[in-house]
């Protein structure tokens, strides 16, 4: 049985991360998406590499560049081009297909048993996204829509690699804490992220507002430093499956944001599109069989950074 506590500290990071879009939208500079990366990823890389006291050694220090533009710069990048983009909830019907993705790919490279429960669960958690978002009065963006793929391609991809290589060790023979394989990806992909900022959009012209930094203070330090915490506290005791499914509450988050703060408007559709989307949560988290064996779990852990932000971008209010 797998603790309810540690599922609860788990579900706090996509909760968070389900306000990512409505904090964009709201507080935000417009246009200026690869900014938005890099003040997201790097003061949190710094918070948690000055918690962790740890620098990445050998061959982790290519792995980690690789997995933060994968998990991090290129996710955080295209994230926010969808963000930015995508009127309404349109992102997230992407975001919600990446359990399923994950699952799909794991048992391809990972060669992970892939049982029809959990393909039913992911298809319902996708299904109860479509609900939610098709019943939105939504824009279409055909750059917005490959922005959101690409991100959710980017991070499925940077989930599965991590895990194919493990938890790395340190000098002692002990494993690194999560905190500080994290912090590298965090720090990596910021780096990169900062690359493309001076390339491609250059710094600001003008001031940051008091709006701004809020914004940016928000999202870094709470939805991207104490998410991960927590993400990663839950990884250190939950199957990775569990954790997973969990993610689809970030959309479910981010809707019922948009209605609480925004004033967007919650149709029936979208009701049921919620129930469904919990329900496949609660499926995916509870799910029995040898890959959801806790004690099996634990003696194979491979504890494997994952960064997320998906959720459901509300139009602010003119």
């Amino acid at each position: 049985m797998l603790s309810k506590k540690l599922i609860l500290v788990t579900a706090v990071a996509p909760a968070l991360w389900g306000t990512t879009y409505l904090t964009t939208t709201l507080f935000l500079p417009e246009g200026r998406p690869l900014l938005a990366a890099v003040l997201r990823a790097v003061p949190a890389g710094i918070v948690l590499l000055a918690l962790a006291r740890q620098l990445p050694r050998g061959s982790w220090w290519w792995k980690s560049w690789i997995l933060g533009v994968l998990n991090i710069g290129l996710f955080f990048a295209l994230l926010f081009v969808a963000a930015y983009r995508l009127s309404g909830g349109v992102a997230a019907i992407v975001g919600g297909a990446q359990p399923l993705l994950v699952a799909l790919l794991a048992s391809w490279l990972l060669r992970e048993k892939l049982t029809l429960q959990r393909l039913l669960a992911g298809w319902a958690g996708v299904f109860g996204v479509a609900l939610i978002v098709l019943a939105s009065q939504s824009r279409l963006d055909a750059l917005g829509l490959a922005a959101a793929a690409g991100g959710t391609i980017s991070m499925a991809t940077g989930t599965v690699l991590a895990k194919k290589w493990g938890q790395p060790a340190s000098r002692t023979g002990q494993a690194v804490p999560q905190l500080a394989t994290t912090a590298w990806q965090l720090l990596a992909g910021g780096a990169t992220l900062a690359v493309l900022l001076l390339a491609f959009e250059g710094l600001p012209s003008e001031p940051l507002t008091g709006r701004n930094v809020a914004g940016y203070l928000y999202l870094s330090l709470v939805g991207t430093a104490l998410a991960y915490w927590c993400w990663f506290r839950g990884l250190a005791g939950l199957p990775a499956g569990a954790a997973a499914f969990l993610g689809l509450l970030s959309p479910v988050v981010a809707i019922v944001v948009g209605w609480a703060v925004a004033g967007e408007k919650l149709g029936p559709w979208q009701l049921v599109g919620i129930l469904v989307v919990l329900a496949s949560v609660v499926a995916g988290v509870r799910m029995k069989g040898s890959d959801h064996d806790l004690g099996k779990f634990r003696a194979r852990r491979q504890d494997f950074p994952v960064a997320a932000g998906s959720g459901v971008r509300r139009r602010a209010p003119r």
